[in-house]
């Protein structure tokens, strides 16, 4: 592992190039980033048609290591590069595309222009990895922490997006769904703004330099049962849940995967079915590998907007709602 004194960051903006603007946590860092002074650019993929405020704006393919080096890092110095890049699907062959070689070609090509300090939105969940997607981006974070200049990998716990899917569900008066109990899990979920001001902040606090950073919301941890119970609250309506047994998604997982075998589509499925397996019975908290649990109270809390606040915003609100909205990770 890459370890050195902290040294002060240089005074002033810094010039912070940030890939994966056009996804919900991007957007929020883009905006923290110009509202603290910082000189941005983003890089989008060419089909994203994204106008960002105060942002300088360049096009290509963080796949292709000769783009990055000639449309961006051949056109400007950048003192701080953020990757918030993430897969779209989760699947390995994404995952191995998106969360590790992608992020791989950003950091090569930083490292060769002389950036002095990579940040890193990774995910919580690596550290009990059983799925795709959480061994590749670990195999970045090692990458990263060996690479030679200043890191910081910022691991969220949950987001609200991820946990507002079933709020048009319960309005139009259908059941909540639990896995299990509803109380399997818990997390501290973090707003996208909450966030953003944290994995901006890394530039200048050393405390965060060289640093791998589980990052919550404001506490306390909640299970399902109590966003369930929050979300009837908030509607005045009577709870109404409707339980899966775990069982039952073993199962379908079970049937995806002798499907697999001859369909690649049904591989993908599978890899979906135990990604939602995976969150339905591991919390987004700190894993205690000494005490072989997850502990809320390890679990740092940065900002003050809750998941209930957030419900209260949806609820009074028109429209589609969060039910078809993107995913949080930015696809590339």
């Amino acid at each position: 592992m890459n370890i050195r004194p902290p040294t002060p960051a240089p005074p002033g903006p810094q010039r912070v190039l940030l890939f994966g603007a056009s996804g919900t946590i991007g957007r929020a860092v883009a905006a923290a980033l110009v509202d603290e002074g910082h000189e941005v650019t983003c890089f989008l993929r060419p089909s994203a048609n994204l106008s960002i405020p105060a942002a300088r704006i360049v096009h290509g393919e963080a796949t292709d290591p000769a783009a990055l080096a000639q449309s961006v890092f051949a056109t400007a110095q950048f003192d701080v590069v953020i990757s918030c890049l993430a897969s779209r699907s989760g699947t390995p062959r994404d995952a191995w595309l998106v969360d590790y070689a992608a992020n791989s070609h950003v950091l090569k090509a930083a490292v060769a222009a002389g950036v002095r300090h990579m940040i890193l939105l990774s995910a919580i969940c690596v550290q009990k990895p059983r799925l795709a997607f959480q061994h590749a981006k670990l195999a970045f974070e090692r990458e990263l922490m060996e690479a030679g200049l200043r890191w910081s990998i910022v691991r969220p716990t949950a987001f609200f997006k991820s946990l507002s899917g079933q709020v048009e569900r319960v309005r139009d008066g259908k059941p909540y769904l639990l896995f299990g109990d509803g109380q399997l899990t818990a997390c501290k979920p973090i707003s996208d703004a909450d966030l953003a001001g944290y994995i901006a902040g890394c530039i200048t606090a050393p405390e965060r330099w060289d640093r791998i950073l589980p990052i919550g919301g404001p506490g306390p941890a909640i299970t399902p049962l109590e966003q369930g119970e929050a979300l009837f609250a908030l509607l005045g309506r009577a709870p109404r849940y409707r339980r899966v047994p775990m069982r039952l998604m073993d199962g379908i997982i079970g049937l995806l995967d002798l499907l697999g075998k001859v369909s690649q589509k049904a591989a993908d499925k599978a890899e979906y079915a135990r990604i939602g397996r995976y969150y339905a019975t591991e919390s987004m908290l700190v894993w205690d590998a000494a005490s072989r649990e997850y502990r809320t109270d390890l679990t740092p809390e940065t900002g003050s907007d809750t998941l209930f606040d957030h419900y209260a915003r949806l609820t009074k609100s028109t429209g589609n709602g969060p039910a078809n909205a993107p995913n949080a990770a930015t696809p590339i």
